[in-house]
């Protein structure tokens, strides 16, 4: 049950829940032993808060699921853990994450209460309004962008943190969630419909369109924060990083379209070994530019 439970709450998803470090790393705090700290405690409460909002999205999937051709297989659809051990788990892991989020940072805390309610907001209607569902999914990677700047605020103020993360962060988010929209469809052919009923609003063309706009929109939004935002060093090094970027959306296109992959981004990100170079190679030329260069002090 305990490993069910645990499969629920999807951990390799958790991987997304490291847009909280994001303020970290940007506003040059990596080097400050309680910054780093209260990150990571943040990152613990939204893999519990996330973990809870998986269990809850099964719960109410729970007879789509039993349609598709591999969630069918889930603890829940497939019957291996019960509801009423699920429903247990979802109050449980949601009320501990809020009250200790409460307690490292009110900011914070509200933080999760807001990503909490956006989700139940969308696991019960909004996941069903065509468009609305997306732009909620990036929402969701936004509010842990957002986390992880007001968790640091009791320990050093943020001063060199840009809102062009803000930007940046919903737009890639966007282009996650198109790209996983692209790939059920796909995956699912006819019976889409009948596994989430929004794809019926969706088909190739519109998504493909939309996907365009929002892969354009990604690497703008970044360029300009390496051009414009305040707080950068002035050693411009950062706009060495954009090469890292637009190869990256490239691979995952292609991953998309060519491949047909996408449904988990996740899962992509941990055995794609080209997408994970381009990934290291940003992380360390923005390090460089950040902590190392000259005129990063």
């Amino acid at each position: 049950m305990v490993r069910d439970l645990l499969v629920t709450m999807r951990p390799r998803q958790w991987l997304k829940n490291g847009f909280v470090f994001i303020a970290l790393f940007f506003d040059r705090q990596l080097d400050e032993p309680r910054s780093v700290i209260y990150a990571i405690a943040a990152f613990v409460l939204l893999c519990l808060m996330s973990g809870a909002v998986y269990i809850m999205n099964d719960l109410g999937d729970i007879e789509n699921d039993r349609q598709h051709p591999r969630k069918q297989f889930r603890p829940l659809p497939s019957g291996r853990l019960s509801t009423r051990v699920a429903v247990i788990a979802v109050v449980l892991l949601a009320a501990g994450s809020l009250v200790a989020g409460l307690l490292l940072s009110p900011t914070f805390g509200l933080i999760l209460l807001l990503y909490l309610l956006t989700q139940i907001a969308y696991t019960f209607w909004l996941k069903r309004l065509v468009l609305i569902d997306v732009f909620i999914v990036a929402t969701g990677f936004i509010l842990r962008i957002a986390a992880g700047v007001a968790v640091l605020e009791p320990v050093q103020q943020v001063q060199r943190f840009s809102p062009w993360l803000y930007v940046f962060g919903g737009f890639l988010a966007l282009f996650l969630a198109l790209g996983k929209r692209r790939h059920e469809l796909v995956l699912l052919g006819a019976e889409a419909g009948n596994h989430r009923a929004i794809l019926r609003e969706y088909n190739l063309d519109l998504l493909d369109k939309l996907i365009g706009i929002v892969t354009t929109s990604t690497l703008v939004s970044y360029s300009l924060y390496t051009f414009l935002a305040e707080g950068l060093p002035p050693n411009n090094l950062m706009m060495l990083t954009i090469p890292f970027v637009l190869y990256g959306l490239f691979r995952y296109l292609y991953l998309v379209h060519v491949r047909h992959e996408g449904g988990a981004p996740e899962e992509i990100a941990l055995r794609d070994r080209p997408l994970q170079a381009a990934l290291i190679l940003w992380g360390l030329v923005v390090l460089v530019a950040l902590y190392i260069a000259p005129g990063a002090g």
